[in-house]
């Protein structure tokens, strides 16, 4: 056999002999010599891998309840005047004195009974029945001329004005609230008659029922007001006759 491209002949190859392969024996596999990833992994429980522990869920914090604006209408304690000085002061006492009412027929549920405390207050206080006159008006904004024109007789050592005025879903309660109230003090500004104040100014009918004992009251303050403008008068004539 020749080479084609260098014109010598070939040798044929000798096979080389190589001593035959010894085969090392291989490990028996046992689970314990697995490898790790091939070992199978121990199921566990799906509803302990998956089970998630809810939160516990935040109660929603209280709003605040509104203040009962009409549940405290005044600061409780006993007043007291520092010693060592002169006090004048009158007492809720009738003796001979007469005394005006004037009343709103409006509301006339409520004001009927106003009516009757305040009759009852004076003569536990000692004011004659003759000695009451009852005026009644329209309403509350009639009252203040009404006690203006009782006022102004000079008959009378003190009046009461009772009434109702309840609101609505108007205005018409702010000016007829206001516009008595500030009418009842003018009339007891320019007269110097004393005006108690027994004009109820409510919310509802209900706050109105609770406050029936407001005329009671009244009376007891025109008759204490009387007296200490009594007193002052007689102090008064006193001093200017020494």
């Amino acid at each position: 056999m020749n080479d084609e491209h260098s014109g010598w002949p070939l040798r044929e190859a000798e096979p080389v002999l190589r001593p035959p392969r010894e085969e090392e024996p291989k490990p028996e596999r046992t689970p314990e010599a697995l490898p790790v990833a091939e070992a199978e992994p121990v199921a566990e429980p799906i509803a302990e891998a998956t089970q998630v522990v809810p939160e516990a869920e935040a109660e929603p914090e209280a709003e605040p309840e509104p203040p009962d604006l009409f549940s405290v209408e005044h600061a409780a304690g006993a007043f007291s005047v520092p010693e060592g000085l002169t006090v004048m002061e009158g007492a809720p006492a009738g003796g001979r004195r007469s005394v005006g009412i004037v009343v709103s027929r409006f509301n006339a549920e409520i004001t009927n009974t106003l009516l009757a405390n305040t009759v009852e207050a004076l003569e536990e206080a000692g004011v004659a029945k003759d000695a009451i006159l009852v005026m009644p008006v329209p309403g509350a904004f009639e009252l203040p001329l009404a006690a203006m024109a009782l006022a102004k007789t000079r008959r009378y050592a003190c009046i009461v004005a009772i009434g109702c005025v309840i609101r609505g879903e108007t205005p018409h309660f702010d000016f007829v609230a206001g516009e008595a109230a500030s009418g009842l003090q003018l009339a007891a500004i320019e007269t110097g008659v004393p005006i108690a104040f027994g004009l109820l100014t409510c919310e509802t009918k209900e706050q109105a029922e609770a406050r029936l004992e407001k005329g009671a009251e009244a009376a007891r303050a025109a008759l204490e007001m009387a007296d200490l403008f009594s007193r002052l008068r007689a102090t008064a004539a006193a001093a200017a006759a020494r």
